[in-house]
Formats: C-alpha cells, sequence, structure tokens
C-alpha cells in the first residue's frame, strides 16, 4: 500500500529523515519505534500530507505521489489518528464521529443570503433577546415541525430537513457495539475512558473508507485495561484487510499486534525485521540505545 524508497526530510540545514526504506502492506500492521527526536513525527507527517519529503520515492498503491496537503492523502484512504485525537470534548460521541462529515438531507442554508437593503430577516435564526423564533431553521431530531410543515429559514424560504440525526446515532451506537463499547452515544465524548475514545477515532476513519491506517502512539498514557481493548481494534482492523501503521514507544505493545517492525534512531533505519526475527529483548534495547547504554553502563562501572 505505502512504499517509502531513501525518502528523506530536511528543513533548512537539519536532515530529519536519512534515506528511509519502509514498506507498510495490506492486512499487516507494522510498528515504527524509537526514542524522542528519532525522526517518527516526521514521518507520519510525509505519509499524511503535512509535510512534503525532500528526496527519494514515496509510492501509494504503487504510484508515485508528494502531496501537496493532507487532503490528497485523505483522498486515497490515509487516515491518521493523531496522538491528542483532536475530538471536542464537551461535544457527544455521535456528533465527534461525524464531525465535519455529517449526513444531511437537502438544504438551502448556503445559498441564503441577506437583504440587499441591509435589513435583519424576518425568521432569524435567534431573536435579538436570544428565543428561538417559531420556525427554527433546524431541530434537535431533525424533523419537520409539530404543525407538519417543512423548516424555513431566515428569509421564509423553505428548507430541507437539515441533520439526519438519528441515523448518524444509529451509525455510531453500531460501530461502536461492533468494537464491544456499550456507551451512550449522546453523552461528550470527554466522559468516555482514553482507551474508548481512541476506538471512537479509529472507528470513524475505518467508517469513512481508510484503507492505510496510521496511529500515533494510541497507547501512551493509557492503562492495561485500556491499553489492551486499543489493541484488539488494531488487531481487528488488521484482519479486516486494512494496512496499519503503528507508532508506539511501547516494544511489548508492538510485539502483541505487529508483523513488521521498524527502529529509528536519529532520522534513519536502526533496525528492520519481521516477526519471528526479533525478539522483545533485541527491540527493547534498540529503543533504550543499544550500544549506547553497554558503553555508559561501563563507563559507571555498573
Amino acid at each position: 500500500m505505502i512504499e517509502m524508497t531513501g525518502v528523506s526530510k530536511d528543513y533548512g540545514p537539519v536532515r530529519a529523515l536519512h534515506d528511509i526504506d519502509l514498506r507498510v502492506a495490506a492486512g499487516e500492521v507494522t510498528c515504527v519505534l524509537g526514542d524522542n527526536g528519532a525522526g517518527k513525527s516526521t514521518l507520519i507527517k510525509i505519509m499524511s500530507g503535512l509535510h512534503p519529503h525532500t528526496s527519494g520515492d514515496f509510492r501509494v498503491a504503487g504510484e508515485s505521489r508528494v502531496f501537496a496537503s493532507p487532503r490528497e492523502a485523505l483522498a486515497l484512504g490515509i487516515a491518521t489518528v493523531y496522538q491528542d485525537l483532536a475530538v471536542v470534548p464537551l461535544m457527544e460521541v455521535w456528533r465527534n464521529f461525524f464531525l465535519g462529515a455529517e449526513l444531511t438531507g437537502r438544504s438551502d442554508r448556503r445559498n441564503v443570503s441577506p437583504p440587499r437593503d441591509g435589513s435583519s430577516p424576518r425568521n432569524a435564526s435567534f431573536l435579538r433577546d436570544g428565543s428561538s423564533p417559531r420556525n427554527a431553521s433546524s431541530l434537535r431530531d431533525g424533523s419537520s415541525l409539530r404543525d407538519g410543515s417543512s423548516p424555513r429559514d431566515g428569509f421564509g424560504r423553505r428548507l430541507g430537513f437539515g441533520l439526519r440525526i438519528r441515523e448518524m446515532r444509529g451509525i455510531v451506537a453500531r460501530e461502536l457495539r461492533s468494537m464491544g463499547i456499550d456507551a451512550d452515544v449522546d453523552r461528550p465524548i470527554g466522559t468516555l475512558s482514553g482507551g474508548q475514545r481512541q476506538c471512537v477515532a479509529i472507528a470513524r476513519a475505518v467508517y469513512f473508507g481508510a484503507r492505510i491506517l496510521i496511529l500515533d502512539e494510541p497507547t501512551a498514557a493509557l492503562g492495561v485495561k485500556q491499553s489492551a481493548l486499543v489493541l484488539r481494534r488494531i488487531a481487528a482492523a488488521r484482519d479486516e484487510g486494512l494496512a496499519v501503521l503503528l507508532i508506539t514507544h511501547s516494544p511489548q505493545h508492538a510485539l502483541l499486534v505487529g508483523d513488521h517492525f521498524i527502529v529509528l534512531k536519529l532520522g534513519a533505519v536502526a533496525l528492520d525485521a519481521r516477526r519471528g526475527e526479533v525478539t522483545l529483548e533485541e527491540l527493547t534495547a534498540q529503543m533504550a540505545g543499544g550500544s549506547e547504554l553497554d558503553t555508559l553502563s561501563a563507563e559507571l562501572g555498573r
């Protein structure tokens, strides 16, 4: 799905990535490990379209690409779930799930323009005293008004039915139940556990057509139980045929779900191994500095 050959990234005189060779295949979890400053974030930015690479060949589904924006990556099915999740804590679970991609009916709101004389519309969505007009332009459940008429905009024109809220709630509830999460989709997402929020973000990416799923430290700051919930979802995504790139600091978590392991060190590949070719001790040693720790131990006489 994704293949990098000799990819490098320069920020002015600083080279953040050095000749990276990497392949992320469908139906596999590729784990990228490394200490702070190893180049993991830069790698994500190139794949997600935030920053273009400086040199080398970056291919998606066999075609060479240089993304100009994240939208180009999304259009090819590359979805990134960042560590901070980019959710609105006080907004309901279902609203966060569909944020920016809401299901709607017919609506003329995009064509609404103010009267030419500069006056206020007859049925403005909110009156100056803060109350709502009788013909509010949208209702909470997306249905028509009680008298059977359709909502109208501020200029008296008939609108569609706005947000398809019931449908969105049902979709989100179904997607979460498929992951073993029985949560009220009307509760604020900030009241969910960290693991549940991560699963919502992953489910959202998969629902909207992700073929390549990039996960940035999804188990960071999570307890054992919540980490297990996220790792199960990662394994499920792999089994569904997605290509998964897992960025992590945890060799233990990587070995639980990973098929291919890359360790970055100062922007270069220090280890590239398949499952069965590397042990937990070797991954941990590479993460912790490898021979540098042995040298330090000798210096300290330990």
